[in-house]
């Protein structure tokens, strides 16, 4: 596989390059340089790069952030390769931008083995974004080879990273530049920004500050976010966000005239390199009115901007969330990717061609055919026959496999037939095909992999033609014909995309409710969950309410998620009938129960997961660092939802975030309970089940006779009754006319 830079890329590479400083120079006379490091898991190879072939490359992308001058590179190599290389003919090359930085030799001695190296990289050729490229050029005979030789291969592990030692760079205090430094796209690192308040702040504070949370939060996406809670006092360093009114000023900032909501940028006291995000207001009203100004993305400049004629954003619609799959509509293909580019690929051994789905988490799939998608794709039409195809998976599952024959794919035999004798070789291709609903999840990725079989050689011949393929852009996904409905409690749901909270991605059926006395780590896990369910929608939590304990009964037509412990929490103790976690004194005891299913099992009222304990008696004796994440039906209102985070010491609430950003530990939310114990996490579903959502009448019967089919032996019975006293009623009355004309 070879990676071909742009020429527009590679003119703002050459261009930056020559404007580059030099990183001596960068770098203040006695200033101690910081260390960052990034693996090639965060960089977003989650898998071991393979390279294959006599020129196998791969490329990986590594940006730099705004603020940062690179004063040192070290590329740490974890890589084995094939003992079949020739030393002298092979090795591993490095180029970062296209410029080679480094080659790696292949002795024979450490053939096979697994293989660690440092590679120092010259840091003028860093710019902002950047591309490292691994190149195997490998050789296994002095005579004719076959460029696909098994044995040409160099495996890079995902472990290998890239560590820098750099310079911190100071930029202007301008608004203009938001979301830099607190936030730079660049940085794949999660999001660590503390927020300041000069003392314990009000719930309309926590409000304003959760909006704030939220943008962060869809800013950061996959890289998750945690936002430290200060109080009365400023960080030692780094950047922050502060929020304050005259009656209550940010603690370490002389705060300018407030005339009305302001957003101002300024320099850490403390910290000359770092910014401090001030959010200002006289009163809290204009606190959230600033914040929901920043989070709309409100033309902003200079050090401060006095906000003006704020119009509120429209309310928005169910499942409308900018992330997700919209559902009222076909979507095309080019709609769901950032660069269309990514829809080609060139060569023998292309890389995949991915697309992300973020569809809605109750999308109600029963007894559907599948997802429909309208596929659209182009390739160089092979000679002869051969193996070549387009293999469509979504994650890991496999799909379907469609031969490169310049034919599509009928499923009924007329159609097939039709193909056989019409014109080979039109392009585009125009495949109908049915997504399986078994794979997909919240966050899925359809992947569509080109797969040329290459053209038998004439002996010594190691040229080729060039081969190419791409989907079209226009291609669809169309989910608009599925209902949405599901059984809850669900934490994958919650997890994965945030519902039902993220139904609306405004939060406007959503109420956070707080425990009395928050401290610092109680605020910060607020604004921990406002971030996560920014970046399930990729919008702000505008019309989200923070609510106390004693206001809950004013918000019963919301959607609940409530914070705290049994001290400080007194929903805990109010609900206690109603928690899947309940019992009273030292013991945590699980009350999880499914005799119902397993005496009659036609009674279950709907299909339940196999890998989950789901009837059991499960007494934990608590500890200080125990965490639990429960969901279940609102003891105020049917068919809303409360989700609690409970935890003894709120500080240990970060470990269930941690687990939250890891997509491997993100897998085991299930069910109506997550319990984290020191490093183990456990799910397990409960004996409620309630149902949110609506279903067409017509389907709403047959789902609910297919699940409860003693009723429908009943109803049968009943109509057979009912028939049979009407059909009675009849011949009576007919032999009684015949009785009756005969005399």
């Amino acid at each position: 596989m070879r990676l071909r830079i742009p020429a527009a890329f590679a003119f703002a590479f050459l261009f930056g390059l020559a404007h580059a400083q030099d990183p001596a120079a960068a770098a203040p006379q006695g200033q101690e340089l910081r260390q960052s490091r990034a693996t090639l898991r965060q960089l977003g190879v989650d898998y071991e790069i393979t390279l294959r072939g006599i020129e196998g490359t791969a490329g990986v992308p590594f940006p730099v952030r705004s603020d940062q001058v690179v004063q040192r590179a070290t590329l740490h190599l974890k890589y084995s390769y094939s003992p079949a290389l020739l030393p002298d003919l092979s090795h591993l090359k490095v180029t970062v931008n296209g410029v080679t930085a480094a080659t790696v030799p292949v002795p024979a001695e450490d053939g096979g083995r697994d293989l660690e190296r440092d590679i120092e990289l010259d840091p003028r050729l860093f710019v902002d974004h950047n591309w490292i490229n691994l190149q195997l050029i490998g050789h296994y005979t002095r005579d004719c080879e076959d460029p696909d030789h098994t044995s040409l291969w160099a495996n890079i592990d995902r472990g290998s990273y890239i560590e820098l030692a750099w310079a911190p760079l100071q930029l202007a205090d301008d608004l203009s530049l938001l979301p830099l430094p607190f936030f730079d796209p660049r940085d794949t690192a999660r999001l660590e920004l503390p927020f300041v308040f000069a003392g314990q702040p009000s719930n309309a504070t926590l409000q304003a500050a959760g909006i704030t949370a939220s943008w962060f939060g869809a800013l950061a996406g996959y890289r998750g976010a945690l936002f430290p809670a200060y109080t009365g006092m400023l960080p030692a360093q780094g950047h922050a966000v502060l929020f304050g009114t005259p009656r209550n000023p940010p603690p370490g900032v002389e705060l300018p005239e407030v005339e009305g909501p302001t957003l101002a940028v300024a320099t850490h006291p403390q910290d000359p390199n770092a910014k401090l995000l001030l959010v200002l207001g006289r009163d809290e009203d204009e606190l959230r009115t600033a914040a929901s100004a920043l989070a709309l993305g409100t033309p902003l400049a200079g050090e401060r901007a006095l906000v003006r004629d704020f119009r509120e954003a429209a309310p928005r619609k169910p499942y409308d969330a900018p992330a997700w799959l919209p559902g009222d509509r076909p979507v095309r293909f080019d709609e769901l990717v950032p660069d269309t580019a990514a829809l080609n690929v060139r060569g023998y051994h292309p890389d995949l061609v991915r697309i992300g789905l973020r569809l809605a988490p109750d999308l109600f799939v029963w007894e559907s055919e599948g997802i429909p998608v309208n596929l659209r794709y182009r390739y160089t039409l092979p000679e002869g026959a051969n193996r070549s195809a387009l293999n469509v998976s979504i994650n890991d599952a496999f799909v379907a496999t469609l031969p490169l024959d310049g034919r599509p794919r009928g499923r009924a035999l007329p159609v097939q037939l039709w193909h056989q004798v019409a014109p080979k070789g039109r392009m585009p291709i125009e495949q109908p095909l049915r997504l399986p609903t078994g794979p997909f999840s919240a966050s899925s990725q359809l992947r569509f992999h080109f797969f040329f079989d290459r053209p038998v050689a004439e002996a010594c011949k190691n040229t080729f033609p060039d081969v190419s393929a791409a989907i079209d852009g226009d291609s669809t996904i169309d989910v608009s014909g599925f209902a949405h409905f599901i059984a809850m409690p669900n934490l994958a749901a919650f997890g994965n995309a945030g519902f039902p909270f993220t139904r609306l991605a405004d939060l406007a059926e959503t109420a956070l409710v707080m425990p009395d006395n928050p401290g610092a780590d109680d605020v910060a896990n607020a604004l921990a969950l406002f971030g996560r369910m920014g970046a399930s929608t990729g919008y702000p939590a505008l019309r989200a309410r923070v609510v106390s304990a004693a206001q809950v009964e004013q918000h019963a037509g919301r959607d609940l998620l409530v914070l705290g412990s049994r001290r400080n929490q007194p929903l805990f103790e109010r609900w206690a009938a109603h928690l899947p976690v309940g019992g009273q004194g030292e013991d945590r005891r699980f009350a999880l129960s499914d005799w119902i299913g397993r005496k009659l099992p036609f009674l279950s009222p709907a299909a339940r997961r196999t890998d989950l304990p789901t009837t059991a008696e499960v007494a934990v004796r608590p500890e200080a660092g125990d965490v639990v994440l429960m969901g279940f039906e609102s003891p105020l209102r049917a068919r809303r939802s409360v989700v609690a985070l409970m935890a003894d010491d709120p500080a240990q609430a970060t470990r269930l975030f941690e687990a939250w950003f890891d997509p491997r530990k993100l897998a085991l939310f299930q069910g109506s309970v997550v319990l984290l114990q020191r490093d183990r996490l456990v799910s397990l579903a409960g004996n409620q089940t309630y149902h949110v959502g609506r279903l067409p009448p017509l389907t709403a019967m047959r789902w609910f006779f297919a699940n409860h089919p003693l009723w429908l032996a009943v109803l049968v019975c009943a109509g057979s009754l009912l028939l049979a006293l009407l059909a009675r009623g009849l011949l009576r009355r007919r032999a009684a006319a015949r009785l009756k004309s005969g005399a």
